[in-house]
Formats: structure tokens, sequence, C-alpha cells
């Protein structure tokens, strides 16, 4: 068996996106952190041969050396989203809750992800989240991450991405690289990154053939006449509430995890005489760039909460890609570091 690179640790894992990107560049996965059980169910069909999948992080970070007792080369983690969305703070709003980092039940997790950067000291780390993350309470919440992970003594590297040319879908993601300054500086810049070009794939390139569409996929009537009316209605009072109605040949809106709803951020045009359709789960899971052997052990409801939840695969090989050779770099310090003080 050839050895691997470089190891890592998935935290929030998923369904394995992120692991998915870097194992394309020969990294393995020493340890991985999901709570929730249906998302374990996927990953583990996907990884069969894996180690056991920790489930609630907030029992992980009491104790982690006993948990991970090697420290990874990389630590990855798609802290969850929903305080700092745009969705995710409205709906807050409106049922009265917090958000950002005052949500007791998902707020302080970015400060557990910083209490495993901490102990573990990895050369690396990759967070993402969702791109209002910057803007949430005014920039005061990503002036507090930057601050604690530069507190740390990383150097940080943050970017805004949009998956579209990668995967037919614009969808924008903030990316946070970090480098172990204590083991050196880096000359790492977000200049490497080589994305495709926003017309290099279109829904046509993702789509199963219309003879292959189940009939549960397309709209009832009910729900067609709902979701026009409902976008009229906003419409007329000046909002930009609406349905996502796509060609083949068009790039989608962003896929959410609240698709199986009524899936109006992504409705495939089938001609006026025909009410539009939802993507497939296969589809979606195409469009977030995961390969057609990508085992869906769960339910199509289920199945869209997880693609929606998940990050766009190619675009975190391309992260990858740029991050290995100063990873690289900086474990052969790690490692000479390790040597001498055996030696001395």
């Amino acid at each position: 068996m050839q050895s691997s690179k470089f190891t890592f640790i998935d935290l929030f894992a998923g369904i394995g996106g992120f692991r998915k990107g870097f194992e394309a560049h020969g990294g393995e996965c020493i340890f991985t952190c999901e709570w929730d059980s249906y998302a374990q169910m996927t990953y583990r069909a996907n990884f069969p041969s894996s180690h056991e999948i920790a489930g609630d992080i907030n029992e992980i970070v009491t104790d982690i050396g006993q948990h991970i007792p090697v420290s990874p080369d990389i630590l990855l983690a798609g802290f969850p989203c929903q305080p700092f969305s745009i969705a995710g703070v409205s709906k807050k709003n409106a049922l009265g809750q917090l958000h950002g980092f005052e949500c007791k039940k998902q707020g302080n997790l970015f400060f557990h992800l910083a209490t495993f950067i901490k102990e573990l000291r990895p050369p690396s780390f990759l967070l993402e989240n969702v791109k209002n993350l910057q803007r949430h309470d005014k920039g005061n919440t990503f002036t507090v991450i930057m601050n604690v992970l530069e507190a740390l003594d990383y150097d940080v590297h943050p970017m805004v991405i949009d998956a579209k040319g990668f995967v037919p879908q614009h969808r924008e993601r903030i990316f946070l690289v970090g480098f172990d300054k204590k083991l050196g500086k880096t000359d790492f810049t977000w200049e490497d990154f080589q994305h495709p070009g926003p017309q290099a794939l279109t829904l046509s390139d993702i789509l199963l053939p219309e003879v292959e569409v189940d009939n549960k996929y397309i709209l009832s009537d009910k729900l067609w006449i709902y979701l026009q009316n409902y976008a009229a209605k906003h419409k007329a009072a000046g909002n930009g509430f609406g349905f996502g109605l796509v060609g083949k040949y068009d790039t989608a809106r962003t896929l959410s995890a609240r698709y199986y709803k009524d899936g109006s951020e992504i409705l495939i045009n089938r001609g006026k005489s025909n009410n539009p359709r939802r993507l497939t789960p296969r589809e979606c899971s195409r469009l977030m760039g995961f390969g057609d052997d990508f085992k869906i052990p769960v339910s199509d409801n289920r199945a869209y909460k997880q693609f929606g939840n998940a990050v766009v695969v190619p675009v975190v090989a391309e992260v990858a890609r740029i991050m290995l050779p100063h990873l690289m770099e900086l474990k052969n310090k790690a490692d000479q570091g390790k040597s001498r003080k055996k030696t001395g």
C-alpha cells in the first residue's frame, strides 16, 4: 500500500466533501467528527474502510488528546454556517432567536475549532463558511475569528470563491487557509488558485436524460401555482423573492439545505406547457462535484439536505492543490525539528 503524503482530520465532516478533495492529492484522514446520524450513514457508505466516526464535538473537545493522539498535518472544518448565513440570520430574527456567536447551539463551535488548533498544532488548516460570515454583525464576527486564529500564531489567508465554473452553480463560500508561523513563513497566495472560468460547465453537464427522471420530481399543479403567485406578490412589493427557473444551458442558483421543501431555488424548465421539476438527488450530487460512484443511501429529503450543506468537491481539491506545496515545506521543517529533539 502506498503511504500517504500527509494526514488530516475532518471536523463537521458532513458527507465527506472535504475528505474527497484532499484524498485526491494523497491525503489520509485519521479522524472524523460528524454529529448527524444520517450524514454518518452516507459517509460510511462512501468510506467503508474508514475509522469510527466521532459524534458530538462538544464531548471530543474536552479531551482532544485521547481521541486524536497524533497531530494531523491539516485540520479541515466546514463549521456550521446557519448562525452566520443571510437566510439563517433572517430566520432567527423572525423567530426572536440569537444568531452568530450568541447562538448557544452552534455559535460557539468556532471556538471549539480554535481549541483543536491550539492543542493539536497542525502545520495548516482549512476552514469554510458562508460568504456572509464577513459581513455578519457589521464585520465584527469575522474580525473576532481572524483575531483568534492569528493570536494562535497562524498566518491566515481568507478568500471568497465562487464554485461557478467548477460546477454549474453560483455558490460563493469563504475559505480560510492557515499556516503555522512557528514553523516558518510561507509564500502562499490565492493567485495560484486556478479557476476554470465562469462558462466551463452548464446544467446540461449534470442533468439526467428526462426519460430517466421519475415523475415524482415534477412539481404538482398546486405547488407550481403557489410558487408563481408567491413570486408575483413579492415582485409587486419590490422584493427579490421568487423561484429560480433554469434551462439546461444555464447556471443554477446556490443549492441550499432547504431544497427538499419545494425546490424553488433550482427548478428545471420543461417548457411552457409543462410544470418544471426539481433536481434529483443524483443531479444534486453532480452539482456539488461528487462523482456518480458516490453512494446515496438515504431518502431524497435527507439527500437534499446533505448535498445542500456540502462543499463543492472540485473547489476543495483545487484549494488542496495550492496548499500542498506549502504544507509539505512546513511538514518537513516540523519533522526535522522532531528529529533534532530526539538526537539532541
